[in-house]
């Protein structure tokens, strides 16, 4: 009995140790960071395809700044809560909205 209680003890040590080892490092937002990217190659798609006017491409790419410097804010006291999660996947929904509708509005570059 001490035998299987003892492997059960160290099973569990290493359980334990292998999860503190891969724990979330709490200001990681790869998500949002993944968000970002997709939506900047879609401006650049725009671009290349001419659906984004000079003016409307300055326009989306200050609003992606405003976002990373949200992200940056949000990191800057060593957590990302879920309200700023929240609040940058709001920013983010909006952003891809934005996108949208001046890829596919009347105006052309």
């Amino acid at each position: 009995m001490k035998k299987q209680s003892l492997v059960i003890v160290l099973a569990l040590a290493a359980t334990t140790a292998a999860f503190a080892q891969t724990s979330v490092d709490p200001t990681a937002t790869p998500r949002i960071d993944k968000r970002e990217a997709r939506q900047q190659q879609r401006i650049a798609q725009g671009v290349a395809s001419g659906q984004l006017t000079p003016k409307e491409t300055a326009r989306l790419d200050a609003q992606q700044a405003r976002i990373e410097t949200a992200e940056a804010k949000a990191k800057s006291d060593g957590v990302v809560t879920a309200k700023e999660r929240a609040s940058l996947t709001r920013r983010q929904n909006k952003a891809s909205r934005n996108i949208h509708h001046q890829k596919h509005d009347a105006q052309h570059s």
